[in-house]
């Protein structure tokens, strides 16, 4: 069965309805109408995102409460996270690292990978630890953070590590084969795009 496929809007709805599931009593079932008014959204809008969670819910009953908080636990990766590694540990690299903010959707960073030795700690090794570390550890899912002239190395380097899925901030376009999925992230055109809205 082909899993679904969600938005980003739909993601950062997720953890919302789970937090709320999961404090205070809501008893043995519960409606989409219940959580939408308790959170001040949609109806329609919290139907079609349960609905792609764990199918409809029954007419008049909801959903099992439980089996719902079980449904959007196994989305999110909150019973077993999503380990994945970053490569360059310089400023956003590190925050990277530190940000909490991923646990919510089911993503750990495990590590991150640098080639200057002063950077070495707990949390950061060398790279040349990176490919043994990434097939230790059975990892797929990677960050690149160094500078353009350098991604396109470390995405080589990814690869035959066995990464897939790679979220790029080198402002570069990387080559890669045909089954390895890259997310480009351009944090000065996201910025310029808002900046636009603001002259208009």
């Amino acid at each position: 069965m082909k899993e679904p496929v969600f938005s980003k809007a739909t993601l950062g709805r997720l953890p919302i309805y789970l937090d709320y599931l999961r404090t205070g009593d809501h008893g043995e079932n519960i409606s989409a109408a219940e959580i939408s008014r308790a959170l001040g959204l949609g109806d329609v809008q919290v139907r079609k995102d349960l609905n792609a969670v764990c199918g409809t819910g029954k007419p008049k009953i909801g959903y099992k409460t439980t089996e719902l908080i079980a449904a959007l636990e196994a989305v999110l990766g909150r019973k077993a996270a999503t380990p994945v590694v970053i490569v360059g540990a310089g400023k956003l690299g590190k925050a990277l690292l530190d940000f909490d903010g991923f646990d919510e959707y089911g993503i750990k960073i495990s590590a991150a990978f640098d080639v200057d030795k002063s950077l070495l700690c707990d949390r950061i090794l060398p790279m040349d630890n990176f490919t043994n570390y990434c097939r230790l550890y059975d990892i797929h899912a990677g960050i690149i953070t160094v500078p353009a002239a350098c991604a396109e190395e470390v995405c080589d380097i990814m690869v035959k590590s066995g990464i897939t899925a790679i979220w790029n901030f080198a402002p570069t376009v990387l080559n890669v084969p045909e089954n390895i999925t890259v997310c480009q992230e351009n944090l000065a055109l996201s910025l310029a795009h808002l900046t636009m809205k603001l002259r208009k």
